[in-house]
C-alpha cells in the first residue's frame, strides 16, 4: 500500500494503471515490466520511490519523451522512478551491473532470465569490488570535503546492495528483505545495517550517533572488505 497524505492507495491497482498506461502506449513492444526497491522487497514506507523497471524491444529518444508524458498522467507522479531501456542495451550492460539489477527486480510482465548467462562468479566479484571501491572513496571524501548527512545516508544505502553480493558470494542465496538479511550476516555486517536502518528514521527520531562516529564505522568496515 502507499499512503498519501489523506489516503491509502494499493500497490496492485497503481501497477494495474501503470502497465495499461504502458500497454497503451507501447504495444507489443513491451518486453518486459518488473518492481525494483521497497515495493519490490515488501519494505515500503510512506512516500517510498515507486521503482518501475521497463524494458522496450529498443528505445529512441522519442519513446523516452512519450514514456515521460505517459508518468505524467499517473497518479503519485512525484514517486514514480526507475529503469527504462532497449532490451539489447541491457544484454550488453556489465555483468557486476546485471547481478544487482537481476535479483533485486521483482518480474512483473516477462522474464530476465536472459541476463543470467552473464551473472557468473565472477560478475558478483566485480560487483563487490566496485561497490566497496566506491563507497571507500565516497566515504573519505566525505569525511575530508562534504561532511554531508545525505552522502554518508546514501552511502549506508549502498552498502546494504554489497553486503547482498557478498552474502550471495558466500552461499549462492540471495537474499532481497534488508530485516531478513541482518538475521544472517555478521556482526560488523549487522551494525552496518542497523546504522541504515536508523539514518532511514532519521526524520522521525533524533540521530543518537554523531556524524564522526557513523562515517569512521563505514571507513574500517569498508577498508576491510577491500583488503579481504
Amino acid at each position: 500500500m502507499i499512503q498519501g497524505e489523506n489516503k491509502m492507495i494499493n500497490i496492485e491497482m497503481w501497477i494495474e494503471k501503470f502497465v495499461k498506461a504502458l500497454k497503451t502506449q507501447f504495444g507489443e513492444r513491451v518486453w518486459f515490466v518488473g518492481l525494483q526497491g521497497s515495493y519490490g522487497r515488501g519494505e515500503a514506507r510512506i512516500n517510498s520511490d515507486i521503482d518501475m523497471v521497463v524494458i522496450l524491444d529498443q528505445v529512441t529518444v522519442s519513446d523516452v519523451e512519450s514514456y515521460s508524458k505517459m508518468l505524467d498522467t499517473l497518479p503519485e507522479r512525484e514517486l514514480i522512478c526507475g529503469f527504462f531501456a532497449g532490451k539489447e542495451e541491457l544484454l550488453n550492460w556489465a555483468p557486476a551491473d546485471l547481478f544487482q539489477f537481476y535479483y533485486d527486480t521483482k518480474p512483473l510482465e516477462g522474464s530476465l532470465e536472459l541476463l543470467l548467462e552473464q551473472i557468473d562468479h565472477e560478475a558478483v566479484e566485480q560487483a563487490i569490488k566496485i561497490g566497496a571501491g566506491n563507497i571507500y572513496h565516497g566515504c573519505v571524501h566525505n569525511m575530508i570535503h562534504e561532511k554531508n548527512e545525505e552522502i554518508l545516508r546514501e552511502l549506508y544505502k549502498a552498502a546494504v546492495f554489497v553486503i547482498q553480493a557478498v552474502y550471495y558470494r558466500q552461499t549462492g542465496v540471495y537474499i532481497k528483505q534488508q530485516e531478513k538479511l541482518m538475521q544472517v550476516v555478521p556482526l560488523e555486517e549487522r551494525c552496518i545495517l542497523q546504522t541504515w536502518f536508523a539514518l532511514k528514521e532519521e526524520k522521525r527520531q533524533e540521530q543518537e550517533e554523531s556524524f564522526q562516529i557513523r562515517s569512521e564505522r563505514m571507513f574500517y568496515w569498508v577498508q576491510g572488505l577491500l583488503r579481504r
